[in-house]
């Protein structure tokens, strides 16, 4: 049976600039150890938000985050967080990047060295291991930049469309070698996009969001063979329902935007 390591009960958020401004109302969300999940929905919904509160830089405004039945504290390494914009030291090479995940352990030089070279294996690095990261290109920052999150042997890995600033080539190639890096280190991963291919091509679950304040629309439980071909009816099918789903979220803002100029 699978073991439960993220639930979410109620959680809302609200923002206070002088009015409030509610942005996630009553989000339930139940992860599994191992999982791969996928929070999707139009534009400025919350995603984003929610992974924020998810990583604790953030506190809810109502109900609460439980990781292992405990409630959730400040940011640590049982959750760490990917950015789009990798994050890293340009004055340091990849070794010295990768292993920087294990500046307070206590672990041995050589132990930190045998988990860093394990590592730069799993994520197809170890031929770069001398490069200074401002040689590489952006698809490659990014995996020194999930070497570096998954040295750390976090709980949950947060993603925060970590490929958006990448061209269409190095997506395809990073959706692979992450697909790939999660089925050898079973972590648990949740991945804020807004491409419903990669979606459907990367996710166990989908949690589709509605727009703002964002509730939890649909979820979708994908059971199909990896790796996912887009030319499939199953992926297909699903991918065209997400579709649809987002497009009516789309019409209710621009209604409402029209109703708030009247």
């Amino acid at each position: 049976m699978a073991k439960e390591i993220l639930k979410l009960e109620n959680v809302g958020k609200s923002f206070s600039d002088g009015s409030d401004y509610k942005v996630l109302e009553n989000i339930n969300i139940t992860v599994n150890e191992g999982e791969f999940v996928c929070f999707l929905g139009p534009s400025g919904c919350g995603k984003t938000v929610l992974l924020r509160l998810i990583a604790g830089f953030i506190e809810p405004t109502a109900g609460k985050i439980l990781i292992d039945n405990k409630v959730a504290g400040l940011p640590g390494k049982d959750r760490i967080i990917i950015f789009q914009d990798y994050v890293l030291f340009p004055w340091m090479t990849v070794y010295g990047n990768i292993i920087f995940g294990l500046e307070k352990s206590s672990l041995s030089k050589e132990e930190k060295k045998v988990l860093a070279d394990r590592y730069m294996e799993i994520i197809g690095l170890t031929k770069f291991k001398d490069w200074h990261v401002h040689n590489l290109s952006g698809g490659m920052k990014q995996r020194v930049a999930i070497a570096r999150a998954l040295i750390s042997d976090p709980k949950i890995l947060l993603m925060d469309e970590p490929f958006a600033a990448l061209d269409s080539q190095n997506r395809k190639y990073m959706r692979r070698n992450l697909e790939e890096v999660w089925q050898k280190t079973k972590k648990t991963i949740i991945f804020v996009t807004h491409s419903i291919n990669e979606a459907v091509e990367l996710s166990d679950t989908i949690y589709l969001f509605s727009s703002y304040p964002a509730k939890v629309k649909k979820i979708y439980h994908l059971n199909m063979p990896r790796p996912r071909s887009r030319y499939s009816k199953e992926f297909e099918e699903i991918s065209n329902d997400v579709e649809r789903e987002i497009s009516e979220e789309f019409k209710k803002d621009s209604i409402n935007d029209l109703a708030l100029k009247k």
